[in-house]
């Protein structure tokens, strides 16, 4: 070993190693072998390095890096290397895998036409996500985009969805306030996390992703429909410029290396669903990217939208005032859409999408006139409470059959009448009166999730009937 220091050390000799592989240094620690130049080897260091000194012998592994990977890491918490980091005892794990491999191919998938469900009422119904879908979740800071991976991993508490939550360069305070969260929900038993945390080596932070699609692999080979989510691919792309200009990578655009786009496509399309042949399973990917003043159009976001199926967009204007989850219709798109929704849904959701967008452009105008036809006065108070019923609170996901029954109701004016700040009062009286009265139309509507013209019509005599006493 020639040289040693900000995580990165240059060994020489080694003329067989791997891209890739884990060397061991005299301490025990490891490295990975990064950069093979002519007469030396770039190694990142997967710990702090604080025992390793020039002039020390270096050894290959003959191993590319690998994480454990099975069952039992359901309900763990594991660093990038399947490290155990919950105190629930030591990981006795049947397999591993390597945390680098090359995505199936063309001929391994089907399309995606089978829905995950997220609970959330605003992404079910406008900008639906599939099993097998990658959808980009992105937004300035602190306008939830954490939140909504985190209430679509509770929602899959009654279904086969296997989770996976990765969190690169996040504070382990708010790691650990996020697993007590799951735990209180219960929704700890189906999920893995995989943490590299803001004081871990930039080569953790990078390892972490590739970890945690390694353990997904797993089970989507055996058949499993895996959600993962990354938290946040932005953290994830600047500890790899990080390590790439220790390495003495040539810089680009904003010293991102040329690499980049690679990086993150190498990740993602590894997500996707599987034929029948090759297992079935699914690995449905939610990646996060934080942007900066809303720029969509910067380096990162740019790369990551045009590998994804479809982006999220949330807006900091419509958190603070009060819409959350703070979804953006217009700049929010699934590329999957209709295909990923049941036929209910589909019939309802397509006509709410225009009017909301109507509602929008009205609103911008309305702030110029206060003469306003009754035509367009109707449009602006149907448009409110589409609103107002997209808002939902945190951790409380809403069964699909609700989410239809509620959309149905609110498509059709049933919510014309209702004071705008009684909407979400309204909202959760009526699912409570279907639940506690109406459980043979719930069992109907769940049975095909079709809404034919008779149920439509007994619908509509219930909800106005509850409406009645409602308002009386």
């Amino acid at each position: 070993m020639t040289q040693v220091g900000n995580g990165i050390a240059r060994v020489t000799g080694l003329k067989s190693a791997l891209s890739g592989e884990l060397l061991q240094f005299e301490d025990a620690s490891y490295g990975i072998a990064m950069n093979l130049d002519e007469d030396s080897i770039g190694v990142v260091l997967l710990s702090g390095g604080e025992e390793i000194a020039e002039g020390g012998f270096v050894t290959r592994t003959k191993q590319i890096a690998q994480i454990p990977v099975g069952d039992t890491l359901l309900g763990r918490v594991v660093n990038a290397l399947g490290q155990p980091l919950d105190q629930k005892g030591p990981l006795i794990a049947q397999q591993a895998r390597p945390i680098e491999r090359v995505a199936p191919g063309i001929l391994a998938r089907r399309s995606v036409d089978v829905p995950l469900l997220t609970g959330i009422k605003a992404i079910d119904a406008m900008v639906p996500i599939g099993r097998g879908q990658r959808q980009l979740i992105i937004g300035d800071r602190q306008t939830g985009k954490t939140a909504l991976v985190l209430d679509t991993i509770i929602n899959q508490k009654d279904s086969d969805v296997v989770c996976v939550y990765v969190a690169i360069g996040q504070k382990n305070s708010t790691v650990s306030a996020l697993v007590n969260t799951l735990a209180e929900h219960n929704a700890l038993r189906y999920t893995t996390i995989v943490v590299a945390g803001a004081s871990e080596p930039a080569s953790l932070q990078y390892l972490a992703p590739y970890s945690g699609i390694a353990v997904a692999e797993h089970w989507m080979e055996h058949g499993c429909d895996v959600l993962i989510a990354f938290d946040d691919l932005s953290k994830h792309a600047v500890a790899y410029r990080a390590m790439s200009l220790l390495l003495r990578r040539p810089p680009g655009r904003e010293a991102y290396p040329g690499d980049i786009f690679y990086l993150h496509s190498r990740l993602l399309e590894r997500a996707g669903r599987l034929s029948e042949t090759y297992g079935g399973g699914s690995i449905t990917a939610l990646p996060i990217v934080e942007t900066q003043g809303g720029d969509m159009s910067s380096y990162i976001p740019t790369n990551i939208i045009s590998i994804t199926d479809g982006q999220i967009y949330l807006e900091t204007e419509s958190f603070n005032a009060g819409v959350r989850p703070a979804i953006n219709p217009g700049l929010s798109v699934s590329r999957v859409g209709g295909a990923a929704q049941v036929k209910a849904m589909k019939k309802i959701a397509g006509p709410l999408r225009i009017e909301l967008a109507q509602y929008r452009e009205l609103a911008s105008f309305m702030q110029f006139s206060s003469d306003l036809d009754d035509e367009t006065r109707a449009r602006l108070r149907h448009g409110e409470r589409i609103v107002e019923v997209f808002k939902q609170p945190q951790y409380r996901p809403t069964p699909l059959v609700y989410e239809i029954i509620v959309l149905f109701a609110v498509q059709n004016g049933c919510f014309a009448e209702i004071k705008i700040e009684d909407v979400q009062d309204f909202e959760y009286k009526l699912i409570e009166h279907f639940l506690n009265w109406q459980a043979d139309i719930v069992e109907e509507i769940s049975r095909t999730y079709e809404l034919s013209p008779d149920l439509e019509k007994r619908l509509l005599e219930i909800i106005g009937h509850f409406k009645t006493s409602y308002l009386a």
